[in-house]
């Protein structure tokens, strides 16, 4: 057994870069070399990222200062997600980085907001949340680690895909990651293992590794196209299988959200940065053209396209295994579920962190792939999940993509969880569940969904009892909201943005 001494990167981009930060990190002061190899003339998918919480994460876990990175890829913050028009047209509901409300007597507070809610007798969820009405009001601040439970909450940026990326390379190559501009033209395979061996490139050179990880894109140029590790699609739960990207000017404000909204065949995301909006459309080419699918996400954009628009074609699913002999599928390599919930750099870090822990050698260990393969997999069922959920749960009546969604069948592990919410109020959840309770109150609140039991011990609390302090809640919330800068405000103070990149309007 001995410890890999080569390891090489197929491809930059975002997950590429990532990738070699973070084992140039990891393997500091070791005697193993890291490559990666990317072609110009290939290109990148990224039209402009959102993320969830664990970017902080990993930014901290390379030292990376947030300042540093808000200043040097155009970032802004993100509380969470504006859902619009998902359970029907002209309504809205906010997924945040945050509990709702806070427990009353050692009871979760979802049951006794429901309580409420079944009676008309509570506001939407979203009144319960903080970072759902600092999004609402355009404004943000670093939460406050001794806050109350009330008042915590999370954050995640927006950034911009291509500038993170080079970020990263410079990073990576302060730390001794080798790059090399090429484009790999052949791939040879040890005759006796059928492992990757050399890397053959268009400048007539030749790259030899010990392990290989494939951050090619779809093309997934050594796990599927010299590997054959198979794919499963899975497009009968998820029929969306374009993206259509549009970035424009700024619309006049910075909003410290995501915001995802339901159209004909699809939805489109409208993602904020310093310098512009990142906008796009993912629907079901069954459905709609791509030509009506631009008419319709300019017909929702409020400001003058900067680029021409990119249709990026794809199968919604996931590969074989991430891990198959000495290559290692992370990014668009490894699958690919549709942006809604932002989770594909989470994937990217979960992967990368998986494969540190389980890291092999030069000796074959089926067992660490095996395992890996295992974790990863349920990680990405798990999500896939949670994606279907909201179609499934949409009254969208009358429309034809939207019926479809709603009567497609369900896997096993998503109806469960729906009976389980329903019937107990409550989702049990494990190490490999990345959305946890709060966030599937929002999807279940958003689209109506109540459970049918709360704790009995709220029959015994006096019930105006209740309403009070779920109203001292909306009233707490509100008075924090009011005292907080404008989202602009604070990019500004962190970000040296300019007076005339944006204005202090609102929206």
């Amino acid at each position: 057994m001995h410890a890999i001494k080569s390891l090489v990167i197929v491809g930059g981009g975002t997950a590429g870069w990532m990738a070699a930060a973070f084992f140039a990190k990891r393997f500091t002061g070791c005697a193993m070399t890291i490559t990666l190899v990317e072609s110009t003339e290939i290109g990148t998918i990224g039209v402009g990222e959102a993320t969830v919480p664990s970017m902080k994460m990993f930014l901290a876990d390379l030292g990376i200062d947030e300042r540093e990175f808000i200043q040097n890829t155009q970032a802004t913050c993100k509380l969470g997600i504006d859902f619009n028009g998902w359970w029907q047209q002209d309504t809205a509901f906010f997924h945040p980085f945050a509990m709702f409300g806070a427990k009353i007597a050692h009871i979760p507070f979802h049951h006794y907001w429901a309580y409420l809610r079944a009676q008309g007798q509570a506001g939407p969820i979203d009144d319960y949340s903080l970072p759902a009405q600092m999004a609402r009001a355009n404004k943000f601040a670093l939460p406050k680690d001794e806050a109350l439970d009330i008042a915590r909450f999370n954050y995640a940026y927006h950034f911009d895909a291509g500038s993170f990326a080079n970020y990263l390379s410079r990073f990576a190559q302060t730390l001794g990651v080798k790059h090399i501009e090429a484009r790999v033209t052949h791939v040879l395979k040890n005759a006796d293992t059928g492992n990757i061996s050399t890397l053959i490139l268009n400048n007539g050179k030749e790259i030899e590794g010990d392990f290989f990880i494939d951050c090619s894109g779809f093309r997934a140029l050594l796990i599927e196209e010299n590997l054959h590790t198979g794919y499963q699609d899975w497009s009968h739960w998820l029929p969306c299988d374009r993206a259509l990207a549009l970035p424009c000017a700024h619309q006049g404000y910075i909003p410290p959200y995501t915001r995802a909204l339901a159209c004909t065949a699809g939805w489109q995301w409208r993602i904020p940065l310093q310098h512009r909006h990142g906008n796009g459309y993912v629907y079901s080419s069954h459905y709609i053209s791509d030509d009506q699918a631009l008419a319709e996400l300019t017909q929702h954009m409020h400001a003058k396209p900067t680029a021409d628009p990119r249709v990026i074609r794809f199968t919604t699913g996931m590969r074989n295994k991430c891990w198959n002999k000495n290559v290692f599928a992370l990014g668009l390599s490894s699958g690919f579920l549709e942006p809604l919930e932002s989770t594909s750099i989470y994937m990217v870090q979960t992967a990368l962190a998986t494969l540190f822990t389980y890291f092999p050698t030069t000796a074959d260990n089926i067992a660490l792939s095996t395992k890996v393969n295992k974790i990863l997999a349920e990680h990405n069922e798990k999500l896939r999940d949670f994606i279907i959920l909201h179609y499934h749960l949409n009254q969208r009546i009358g429309m034809d993509f939207w019926d479809a969604c709603r009567a497609a069948p369900l896997p096993d592990s998503l109806s469960n969880r729906i009976e389980e919410f329903r019937a107990t109020g409550n989702i049990r959840f494990n190490d490999l569940d990345f959305f946890q309770i709060s966030s599937w109150l929002a999807m279940f609140s958003g689209f109506q969904l109540l459970p049918q039991y709360q704790h009995p011990k709220i029959l015994h609390t006096n019930k105006t009892l209740i309403i009070q302090e779920l109203q001292q809640m909306r009233n707490a919330i509100q008075r924090v909201v009011r005292e907080l800068p404008e989202h602009h405000q604070f990019i500004a103070k962190n970000a040296s943005l300019t007076n005339t990149a944006i204005t202090a309007e609102s929206g």
